[in-house]
């Protein structure tokens, strides 16, 4: 069973810096798609960025390019998402998520296992 425990949350003022990490426990990491999403009150859950197996293709959305970088460790079975130059609009509930290579990464059903979330809180 895949566990996934994400980490780094918290309260930063616009244009500063977090960084996410999510550990995984559990089935064959470096055989999955990796993805962060993220969900602001009262939105629907959308996809932040994405990774393949062994990082052979990086998806961001248009709202964070250049200014997120996603990042995977298989040795250590861990994902990183590093977040500069944050702004308000940043403030969400984000999850960590994995899927099986050849699924759509954009969409939310194709990821079978999350973690709980962490809480980024960006204030003007």
């Amino acid at each position: 069973q895949v566990q996934l425990v994400e980490s780094g949350g918290g309260l930063a003022q616009a244009g500063g810096s977090l960084r996410l990490s999510c550990a995984a426990s559990g089935g064959t990491f470096s055989s999955f798609t990796m993805g962060w999403f993220r969900q602001a009150a009262g939105k629907e859950r959308e996809l932040v960025s994405a990774i393949t197996w062994s990082a052979l293709r990086t998806y961001y959305a248009d709202s964070v390019k250049g200014r997120f970088t996603l990042s995977r460790d298989d040795a250590m079975k861990m994902l990183y998402l590093q977040m500069n130059n944050l702004k308000p609009e940043d403030t969400a509930v984000y999850y960590c998520a994995e899927a099986p290579s050849g699924r759509s990464w954009i969409m939310p059903g194709s990821y079978d296992y999350w973690g709980q979330g962490t809480q980024v809180t960006v204030s003007s």
